[in-house]
């Protein structure tokens, strides 16, 4: 077997992989480029990407010896699932693993915005803090706000569970009411609108499909209350970008934490970096030791049993295994 990685991921999956293959690893901190991907995968019959990485009929035509595409990562928007099912090719990704970590990451920035910290901190290294001060970077409190969670999947239940420690009320909105959850998890449901008219706090937790690009657009926007907090540990686009620099600077909301951009990354010299209430941080969501670790294992995972003609942990087409067996 061949393996083609396209880039360097945590031993704990490398070391899987090359006990069992031949690995081929894109060495560079950037992301290959199409004709690099295609060079480096040459041959291969499994492909581990990442999120930078999109695969699409075009480069599986390039690459007909790969079996398996295996994504280091929960969301696969960067993979064509319906042009690998034509060609026979298994989709795998690494949900769940990273759930509780990308749930700290959220509601980090929705505590480091409300209560300033990068804005103070950077005072302070550049010697301006000179005495206590009564009016000095005041925010709103986090404990008893109300926190709206659009998308109640395994991260925005983690993110809910987080928010009752703070005796937040918690609003949540999803594809469809989940009554067991409300029970379970004291979570109120209402629909888009609602939510963003209630809210203190707004996270964002689906994932990006054709419904949910543009989701946050200048309409829902101003249906934001002025005071309240928008973070984003999804997917860049499904926040629009502009209506974002204009909600900040228009102050139809008071402050932005996102992990996620669009366009990612965001040019040095983009303007909502230079609001100071804008905080945003380069995809770390899943960036703990432990999370990127067992990432990088179940994608090994992932690819090493479609190999192997077994069923792999976590597969989008199981249909093609099915059919590749009969």
């Amino acid at each position: 077997m061949r393996i083609a990685v396209t880039r360097v991921i945590p031993d704990a999956g490398l070391d899987l992989l090359r006990d069992a293959a031949e690995v081929v690893v894109w060495p560079e901190p950037l992301p290959p480029d199409r004709d690099q991907l295609v060079q480096l995968a040459e041959g291969a019959d499994g492909l581990l990407t990442l999120l930078t990485e999109r695969v699409d009929g075009d480069l599986l035509d390039r690459l007909p010896t790969v079996k398996v595409v295996s994504n280091m990562a929960v969301g696969y928007d960067n993979i064509d699932v319906e042009a690998c099912t034509a060609r026979g090719v298994a989709v795998c990704t690494t949900p769940d693993v990273l759930t509780e970590t990308t749930a700290d990451l959220a509601f980090a920035l929705l505590m480091a915005v409300a209560r300033r910290l990068v804005e103070s901190y950077d005072v302070v290294r550049a010697g301006g803090w000179r005495t206590w001060e009564p009016m000095g970077f005041l925010g709103p409190d986090v404990h008893g706000a109300t926190l709206g969670i659009v998308g109640l999947g395994r991260i925005g239940q983690a993110v809910a569970r987080r928010a009752r420690g703070f005796a937040m009320r918690i609003l949540y909105t999803n594809r469809q009411r989940e009554p067991d959850l409300e029970a379970k998890l004291g979570v109120e449901w209402r629909d888009l609108d609602g939510l963003l008219a209630e809210s203190d706090f707004v996270s964002l937790h689906v994932p990006l499909t054709p419904a949910t690009r543009g989701l946050i657009g200048r309409e829902q926007l101003r249906r934001m209350r002025p005071g309240a907090i928008l973070i984003n540990t999804a997917r860049g686009p499904i926040v629009q970008t502009d209506a974002l620099l204009e909600a900040v600077e228009q102050g139809w909301i008071w402050g932005v934490g996102l992990d996620v951009t669009d366009p990612e990354p965001l040019p040095a010299d983009h303007p909502l970096l230079r609001h100071p209430r804008v905080l945003v941080t380069p995809h770390i969501a899943s960036a703990s030791y432990q999370t990127r670790a067992r990432m990088a294992e179940l994608a090994a995972q992932n690819v090493l049993a479609v190999l192997r003609g077994e069923t792999p942990p976590r597969c989008l087409n199981p249909e093609v295994l099915t059919r590749d067996s009969a």
